[in-house]
């Protein structure tokens, strides 16, 4: 984990430090915004989570219409996922969220139309997890106690792309954006926990190059 917590934080010190060149001009923000992710498989019943996302942010002005923002953030997604126990009639339910340390790089191009200026945006992006939370129900029981999962099931470093499309008018930005996360949640394949129903659950959302993908509505407020 020290590792990737150094890396993320280097590549954004090298993204927020470097010159841009003579011709690019840069301003520094702070973003903030909704996250509504939800697990990319089709087989479970699943519903869209609604999460938030906030950092700060550095623009850097190109030429030709083009503009280049990194962000370093603090990204919470989750997935509510439901179905039936294995040789049961019972319904489960898991609420499973997880905060990742975020660094996306937002690549834009769009004309300034001096009052505004609409955009294509392009922005791929790592994480690291820092933590999760998976709450279950299981129909005729109690709740249980909210479970933290051990990081040596789940995948705590992320990958992946955004598309969007943004605005900007004076010191403000929206971007409106889908992202896909790549690679496998879940890291495990076999059942090593007791609680077979949750490992279940989880195996079949998280595995085989499944992950957690979604839609981010995004405000940026630059000086």
């Amino acid at each position: 984990m020290k590792k990737l917590l150094i890396l993320l934080v280097s590549a954004a010190a090298l993204l927020f430090m470097s010159p841009a060149g003579a011709f690019a001009q840069g301003r520094f923000g702070v973003i903030g915004g909704m996250t509504l992710f939800n697990a990319e498989r089709q087989s479970l019943n699943r519903s869209t989570m609604n999460r938030f996302h906030a950092g700060v942010t550095f623009q850097m002005k190109l030429p030709f219409g083009f503009s280049i923002q990194p962000a370093l953030m603090y990204h919470v997604k989750g997935a509510k996922l439901g179905g039936v126990i294995q040789n049961t009639e019972l319904n489960n339910t898991c609420d499973l969220t997880i905060g990742y340390l975020e660094l996306p790089v937002s690549v834009q191009w769009g004309p300034d139309l001096l009052l505004f200026r609409p955009f294509l945006d392009v922005t791929p992006y790592i994480g690291c997890g820092l933590n999760n939370r998976m709450d279950a129900y299981i129909e005729h029981y109690l709740p249980r106690d909210p479970v933290r999962n051990d990081w040596s099931e789940l995948n705590r470093f992320e990958y992946g792309l955004g598309l969007g499309v943004g605005i900007e008018i004076w010191k403000f930005q929206v971007i409106g954006r889908y992202n896909w996360n790549f690679g496998s949640l879940y890291a495990k394949d076999d059942a090593s926990e007791s609680d077979y129903s949750l490992v279940g659950m989880m195996r079949e959302a998280f595995s085989s190059g499944h992950n957690l993908g979604g839609f981010t509505l995004t405000l940026s407020l630059l000086f």
